[in-house]
């Protein structure tokens, strides 16, 4: 890529596509575009095409997705499925009709069967049976993937398909019914220590940054309390969903979006083939090789946050996979690597949650 290459960045506010951009600036990309959802609809075909059209871009990273944790992915299971699906179906549609010349296609390693040996290998998909909870989004994006395979195979476009794995880092969702693990447990560990030492201005707060369910600092304490419990944080214990058992390998943003310029920069499709005869399983697990259980990362943010109250598992709750370990050999045989371990990035995110949030 040129300097002055004219780069869209689907999803540019989000976790991903935030830290995206934000790579590529710092690099000295200076024509690198994006559309907020009010701009540009990526689910209206119409409007994505217009897009494309007037904007001609030269180079697309889809880090666009409806995404969510593992109680919005098991209850809006249509949504998952079929919104992602018209993304993808758009974005990378326009992209080969516009004659893109490099596509990075985000995905997630949700893909790899619910019981795939670990650590997984990208040629553990499509060997198992998925994760029962998130296999509408898993399929969406093991789509995506193939669409992106297909596309280079019949017309040789050159199409990217990364599968990082749990990503947590600035611009994460807090939201307490519809985020991921990590940054779901730093707002329930923060929320349950200011109500153990019932620091209600902070509460307070918090909620008026990020109303849950339309309670906001402005509701009674009895409102207040009665949302609290329902999402297991109470006075002295805090209950998390599952056995705690389940192991996750979690990456720091920026360090994903590092990856993504990187293999932007240095590699191609055809870099990654080595079968010629079957052409499959080329996308690349961006991660750190490294995992932590549940309940160790519940007890690191408690000792970070310096909680002094209970956790406790509610065992009734599905867990998820039980591992997620993605095997990242491929990432490093292609010369990059992670530095940010958990213990720096919990510290990280913790400071970037309340500094935004203007807690004290």
């Amino acid at each position: 890529m040129e300097k002055t290459s004219k780069i869209y960045v689907a999803g540019h506010r989000g976790l991903v596509g935030s830290a995206i951009r934000n790579n590529l600036l710092q690099k000295g990309y200076t024509n690198v575009i994006g559309a907020t959802h009010s701009e540009l609809d990526l689910m209206d075909g119409t409007a994505v095409k217009a897009f494309f059209d007037r904007e001609q871009p030269e180079y697309v990273i889809l880090a666009a997705a409806h995404v969510g944790g593992i109680m919005a992915n098991n209850t809006y299971r249509a949504d998952f499925i079929y919104k992602n699906l018209q993304i993808q179906n758009n974005v990378i549609g326009e992209s080969f009709r516009h004659g893109v010349k490099k596509l990075l296609f985000l995905g997630s390693t949700c893909i790899y069967p619910r019981e795939a040996p670990q650590p997984m290998h990208e040629d553990a998909l499509l060997t198992g049976p998925l994760e029962y909870t998130n296999e509408p989004y898993a399929i969406a994006k093991i789509a995506g993937l193939k669409m992106c395979e297909s596309f280079n195979i019949q017309y040789g476009t050159n199409y990217i398909a990364v599968m990082p794995t749990n990503l947590y880092g600035p611009n994460d969702n807090f939201d307490l019914e519809k985020s991921h693990v990590l940054p779901a447990m730093i707002r329930k560990v923060y929320l349950a220590k200011c109500l153990h030492e019932k620091n209600w201005s902070a509460i307070r707060a918090d909620l008026d940054q990020r109303p849950v369910e339309g309670v906001t600092g402005k509701n009674t304490e009895e409102e207040i309390t009665r949302l609290l419990l329902k999402y297991g944080i109470s006075f002295g214990k805090l209950a998390l969903w599952g056995t705690g058992t389940p192991l996750r390998e979690f990456l720091w943003s920026e360090e994903m979006a590092d990856a993504c310029v990187y293999i932007l920069e240095n590699v191609d499709f055809a870099d990654l083939v080595t079968d010629k005869k079957e052409i499959r399983n080329n996308h690349i697990n961006i991660g750190t090789g490294k995992e932590i259980s549940i309940r160790d990362l519940a007890h690191l943010i408690k000792s970070t946050i310096d909680y002094k109250g209970d956790i406790i598992f509610d065992a009734s709750k599905p867990d998820g996979t039980p591992r997620k370990l993605t095997d990242v050999t491929k990432l490093h045989s292609l010369g990059w690597s992670h530095q940010i371990d958990i213990d720096e990035g919990v510290k990280k995110l913790l400071h970037w949650y309340l500094n935004l949030s203007k807690i004290v």
